[in-house]
C-alpha cells in the first residue's frame, strides 16, 4: 500500500500546512502550474516528488517535469497532466492520450476547483485537487490525500488547508 498527497496550481506558493497534512504520504503528486522550481525543490526534500508542468511554468520546469506523466503504482494506471478538461469534456492533447489507452486514475490541475468523479466511458477514477496557492479565483486551499492498495485506490480524503489571501 502507498499513501499519496496530491495537490496542484501552487503558482510559486507552498502553504506550509502542505507539509503537515502530507507527513505521513510516501509520495507527493503535483499536477502543475508549480510556479517556480523552489516549490519542487523543497517538495523533493521532503517526500518523493511525481509532477507535471503546467501553463505558467517556464522553461526550467518544463525542462525537469513531462507534460503527460503516465506510471504505475502497485496496480494502478495513472495518467496526470496540467490541462485535462474533465469527463465528458476533456483537452484535446488529454482526449488524445486517453483514445490511446485510458488509465484507471487520470489526474489533472488547472481548473481550481477540486472535484473527484468517476468517467464510466473510459473506467477511470478522475481527480482534480483544485488550487492550494494564492493566485487564482478559488477562495479556499485544497489538497487531495488516498492510498493505492494493489488495483484499489482508497481512503480518500478532500482537504481544505485555509482560505485563499
Amino acid at each position: 500500500m502507498i499513501s499519496i498527497g496530491l495537490l496542484s496550481d501552487t503558482h510559486s506558493y507552498l502553504d506550509p500546512k502542505v507539509f503537515e497534512y502530507f507527513k505521513d504520504v510516501d509520495e507527493i503528486w503535483h499536477a502543475g502550474d508549480i510556479g517556480s522550481i523552489e516549490v519542487t525543490d523543497k517538495l523533493k526534500k521532503f517526500k518523493p516528488l511525481r509532477a507535471v508542468y503546467g501553463n505558467i511554468d517556464d522553461h526550467i520546469l518544463r525542462s525537469e517535469f513531462p507534460e503527460f506523466n503516465r506510471f504505475t503504482i502497485e496496480k494502478v494506471e495513472v495518467l496526470m497532466t496540467h490541462i485535462g478538461g474533465k469527463p465528458g469534456k476533456y483537452s484535446k492533447p488529454a482526449f488524445e492520450e486517453l483514445e490511446v489507452k485510458a488509465p484507471k486514475l487520470f489526474i489533472c490541475g488547472h481548473s481550481h476547483i477540486l472535484l473527484v468523479k468517476m468517467d464510466l466511458k473510459y473506467n477511470m477514477l478522475w481527480m482534480n485537487p483544485g488550487a492550494c496557492g494564492i493566485k487564482g479565483f478559488h477562495q479556499v486551499k485544497t489538497l487531495l490525500r488516498f492510498q493505492i492498495n494493489g488495483d484499489k485506490i482508497q481512503n480518500l480524503e478532500a482537504i481544505e488547508i485555509g482560505k485563499r489571501v
